[in-house]
């Protein structure tokens, strides 16, 4: 337990969490949305400091980035919590299962052990993943601080829902972000997730702009988010705002590991390619599809001359590239080497 970095003492012993776009006030004995900060005696702590509930070897393509240190591995760790809830979740076992228990899971391991984990393993790379990190943001902010001293380069993957002043602490130390950019519909985000839309496409600018690798998840739901109008809007943002190089992964959901949508059907691979091609016609030079292996549309092609410079089958790659530089006419890839 440690007490939160962002928050701001209320009368009567209560607090607004700063950590998150939900700034939620807590009396005491109180817990956020996010099930793991809560209000004890007017003063608001971090119940997983320090509890990894999950630490794996990774490779780096599986977070999704393709083009953030392209076939390497990565140490990857979470705790449990999140301040989401979507009906979609996949790891709903740790980010929702214990936002009612009085006991907080995890192993202890503290920041100066997962960075000797990682340098033990020759890893280049620390994940903060699984669930949402801003959740957790004390002891991912503490571990990257530590790993960045050691040579080694920090990601998250991240619902983009955190406050402006969560991003600007972790931002010196963060190298790369994939963001969630779940739908372009308020109300999908209120219904689907209890959150907003607008505080993840801020955080997203906030992140490019302050330049962090950003790249970009969709995971395209039967019915709720799979429209062509919303891929549009979705490619449209990315380009004007994140800029045209920045990597847009369409993705196929299974109904059947989600937490509360088994009744939905699997994605098909046709919508995947609709949404691939609608990248594509908005200008953006990197479009994926994921979750469908052997489909082309998860290779890297040059923008320029399109010869193939990252063939990808799941998470088997080749790569083609000299240094992020096309084989063929020497055109800059947008790629992140170690």
């Amino acid at each position: 337990m440690k007490e939160a970095y962002l928050y701001k003492k209320l009368p009567n012993k209560k607090v607004q969490c700063r950590n998150c776009a939900h700034y939620c006030i807590l009396s005491p004995n109180q817990r956020g949305k996010c099930g793991v900060k809560e209000n004890i005696d007017g003063k608001l702590y971090s119940l997983v400091y320090g509890k990894v509930v999950a630490i794996h070897v990774d490779p780096i393509e599986k977070k999704p980035f393709f083009h953030f240190l392209p076939g390497s591995h990565s140490l990857s760790i979470a705790t449990v919590g999140c301040n989401f809830a979507c009906r979609n979740c996949q790891n709903y076992d740790i980010s929702q299962g214990y936002k009612n228990a009085k006991e907080i899971p995890g192993e202890d391991l503290p920041p100066e052990k997962i960075v000797t984990i990682a340098l033990e393993n020759n890893l280049p790379s620390i994940s903060y993943t699984y669930t949402e990190p801003t959740i957790f943001l004390e002891y991912a902010l503490e571990t990257m601080k530590l790993a960045k001293k050691a040579g080694l380069k920090n990601n998250w993957v991240s619902n983009g829902f955190m406050s402006e002043e969560s991003a600007k602490l972790v931002i010196p130390y963060l190298d790369a972000i994939n963001i969630d950019i779940k739908s372009f519909s308020d109300e999908f985000y209120k219904e689907n997730c209890g959150g907003r839309l607008q505080p993840v496409l801020d955080t997203a600018k906030l992140m490019k702009k302050s330049g962090v690798w950003v790249e970009i998840t969709t995971l395209v739901i039967p019915t709720l988010s799979d429209s062509e109008e919303m891929f549009r809007d979705i490619a449209k943002f990315i380009h004007d705002e994140l800029g045209p190089e920045t990597p847009w992964h369409i993705s196929q959901f299974s109904g059947t590991i989600s937490w509360k949508l088994q009744h939905l059907p699997d994605t098909s691979v046709e919508t995947l390619q609709t949404a691939y091609q609608i990248g594509k016609e908005v200008g953006l030079k990197y479009v994926y599809t994921g979750n469908v292996p052997g489909l082309p549309s998860e290779d890297t092609f040059c923008p320029n001359c399109h010869a193939l410079c990252i063939d990808r089958t799941s998470y088997l790659i080749h790569r083609y590239d000299k240094n992020g530089k096309c084989p063929r006419c020497g055109a800059d890839l947008d790629i992140i080497c170690i």
